[in-house]
């Protein structure tokens, strides 16, 4: 009954669509300029991922035959036509904000220069910086009947030469060197700050690598392969050495997209395309800097603060204010964190204490994604080196971040770390760690959970929530949980969390089950769920059930979904909403009114097919009432947002929330709590959040 295709948006449309909620932050003329900027930044590498996996894998399809529909009823072509028309737009859309905001920049003397617009001073220091830095590292590749063309790294930019002697033309390609800055800053300006891009640089003087030729025309370009791994776990004797080597493999996939500078060479552009083996609307021309990812590490330019938002520090978590003693503050009550509104230092100092603890006797933990300085990982290998029992499941296949776990797996080895990979064919995804401690009163586990990874960088900038516990049962299902990664044993049975892919699944469709339950005999019926992405069909459907039956549902989904709100008999009970803003809404969060006493639950889980079938994941309970009150607070207060919401339509399209009356940005809002928390720790998140609420009232 409510499983027609027609009740279903397509995956990977509906990610597009989200990257073009990031790309609308370049467009917010509230926003800083070099925070427009880096929006920008981060849409083109959100592309790029999107090409080298999504786009890869559905090529993969065709050439294989593929033909199984996806959930909206489209074929793999039609889905691969659909994905070109919307990338297109979407990589106009792109460079029109890079040419609006690198214009706004010139009022605050940030200047992108070519050299020949420099005055000559300028000239000479750029040609200067191209002999003496640039042209060593060089390296001209002729192309022709001896020379075919040359292998081209992923991502990498390059410059087409064309040639030519009396009637004789020739092509040659240089790629611009990644190891040098890809925008240079031109020095001796006081007022003013002039950049030119290092490709600028090269084409402006890489006559000087073509002796006896004349230079008829300079085409940029970038190629994106494909980079998903195969790995055979099955048959793999050495998964990390396996890993490293499809890591070597990702560099040489298949061509599956061709960014290319406007020209009217299209005799090179055609050949370039079967060079590399690709049709027409897998060619992108780019009217601007190609590779926008540059924006990045652009946008931290010292010295101008006054673009950039202002730093928020993270506060102390209410919980935490005036405690010492964590492990004593954790033996007293469950602790909830809220990042990165709150510090993420407690986790840091969790497995640090414990590292130094003479009382602890062992450490277990979970990695998915670290970071490249992790103070964990460094504590973690220090409490190994102390003779603690330290094991850690680090998961190798973390996608783009497998060379970096990798390094980190074999340096926990060498302090003598236990590592495990986890179990085959699954990758696990859970975040958790315990620490076992021996007191007076006998062993005591102590245990932190949370939605986001321990990963001290992107804890600044991603909302999540974490828990600390002492609960005996949470202690139990953690020891548990270890011992089913790392031995053969099957799983308990479970006092409080739930684990994927063994029961998460069933758990989300029971708790939707007792909604509607609570619906039909009058009592309070309510669903509030958000994470990054719905698109599982299995529990689409159970949602669609439980609107019809009278369910109130509110869903909070940053990025993909493959629901559709407002369908007559179907979803008219459900409202999809997406909030783009400064930090990425990353926490997973399941709240029910269960008839009136309102039950949380925190998650590793997005509600995917992967997540829920492939994935080592958690979920568990949120227990003290207070916690329950202030993450329903959190909600209630996201819901009341418009200022960084988008609503989605019934067919699948956002539009932005309504702007009138009280205007509330959730997450400045709740910076503004976790300071007010910090000075007054005894008030609830409601009371924080009063001022909001008295329009209303």
């Amino acid at each position: 009954m409510f499983d027609k295709t027609d009740y279903f948006l397509n995956r990977e449309i509906s990610w597009l669509k989200f990257n073009s909620r990031v790309l609308l932050e370049a467009e917010d003329k509230t926003k800083p300029l070099l925070e427009r900027l880096k929006f920008i930044a981060i849409t083109a590498s959100n592309l790029d991922e999107f090409f080298m996996i999504r786009v890869a894998g559905l090529k993969h399809q065709l050439d294989n035959h593929v033909t199984k529909l996806d959930i909206a009823g489209l074929t793999v072509a039609e889905q691969l036509r659909e994905i070109c028309g919307a990338t297109h737009a979407q990589v106009k859309a792109q460079y029109r904000y890079v040419k609006a905001v690198i214009s706004e920049l010139e009022a605050h003397a940030i200047y992108f220069n070519d050299v020949q617009s420099l005055p000559g001073k300028a000239r000479e220091w750029i040609e200067s910086y191209f002999m003496h830095t640039i042209y060593p590292v060089l390296t001209p590749m002729a192309v022709d009947a001896r020379h075919p063309f040359p292998f081209l790294a992923n991502r990498s930019l390059n410059l087409a030469v064309i040639l030519t002697r009396e009637e004789e033309t020739k092509t040659a390609v240089i790629q611009v060197p990644a190891v040098l800055p890809r925008i240079v800053e031109v020095p001796g300006y006081a007022k003013r700050r002039r950049f030119v891009f290092q490709e600028e640089i090269i084409r402006t003087y890489c006559d000087r690598l073509f002796h006896g030729y004349t230079i008829t025309d300079i085409v940029p370009f970038r190629i994106t392969r494909n980079a998903d791994l195969l790995i055979d776990e099955e048959e793999a004797e050495d998964l990390l050495a396996e890993v490293e080597k499809s890591l070597r493999q990702r560099k040489r996939g298949q061509a599956v997209r061709l960014e290319i500078g406007k020209t009217t060479n299209q005799e090179f552009k055609k050949f370039l395309t079967e060079a590399l083996g690709i049709v027409e609307d897998e060619v992108y021309e780019i009217a601007g800097p190609i590779d926008t990812t540059c924006f990045f590490k652009f946008a931290e330019l010292p010295g101008f603060e006054h673009l950039r938002y202002e730093e928020i520090v993270p506060q102390t978590p209410a919980d935490l204010v005036g405690k010492e003693d964590l492990f004593a503050a954790i033996r007293e009550r469950d602790i909830l964190l809220h990042h990165p509104y709150e510090s993420f230092g407690p986790v840091v100092d969790f497995i640090r204490l414990a590292a130094e603890d003479p009382k602890v006797l062992a450490i277990k933990q979970t990695l998915y994604r670290v970071g490249g300085k992790s103070p964990i990982v460094r504590a973690l290998m220090q409490a190994a080196e102390n003779g603690k029992q330290v094991t850690v499941l680090v998961e190798l296949k973390a996608r783009f971040d497998e060379e970096n776990n990798i390094i980190w797996a074999r340096r926990l080895e060498e302090a003598g770390a236990h590592v495990i990979y986890g179990l085959v064919g699954l990758k696990t995804h859970a975040k958790i760690a315990l620490v076992v401690r021996q007191e007076e009163s006998g062993i005591k586990r102590y245990v932190h959970m949370a939605t986001g990874n321990y990963n001290t960088s992107t804890a600044k900038v991603y909302t999540d929530f974490g828990l600390f516990t002492a609960n005996d049962q949470f202690g139990a299902d953690a020891s548990g949980f270890f011992n089913v990664l790392s031995g053969h044993s099957d799983p308990p049975v479970w006092n409080k969390i739930v684990v994927a892919p063994l029961g998460l699944r069933q758990k989300i469709k029971s708790l939707i089950d007792r909604e509607i339950d609570f619906a039909q005999k009058g009592k309070a019926a309510y669903i509030i769920a958000k994470m990054n992405a719905l698109i599982d069909p299995d529990i689409i459907v159970k949602l669609y059930e439980a609107s019809s039956q009278g369910v109130k549902i509110d869903l909070v989904i940053r990025g993909i979904c493959g629901l559709k709100p407002g369908i007559p008999g179907v979803s008219e009970n459900i409202a999809v909403r997406s909030i783009v803003g400064r930090f990425l809404e990353h926490s997973r969060v399941l709240y029910v009114a269960n008839g009136g006493e309102g039950r949380a639950y925190l998650s590793s889980a997005d509600w995917m097919p992967r997540n829920l079938n492939e994935r080592v994941e958690l979920m568990f309970p949120v227990e003290d009432p207070g916690h329950v009150a202030r993450i329903k607070a959190t909600l209630d207060l996201m819901l009341k947002d418009n200022q960084k919401t988008h609503l989605m339509r019934r067919g699948g399209d956002y539009r932005r929330a309504d702007k009138r009356g009280k205007l509330i940005n959730s997450q400045e809002e709740l910076c503004q709590a976790a300071r007010m928390a910090a000075k007054l720790p005894e008030i609830t998140l409601d009371q924080r959040l009063k001022p909001l609420y008295r329009k209303e009232e």
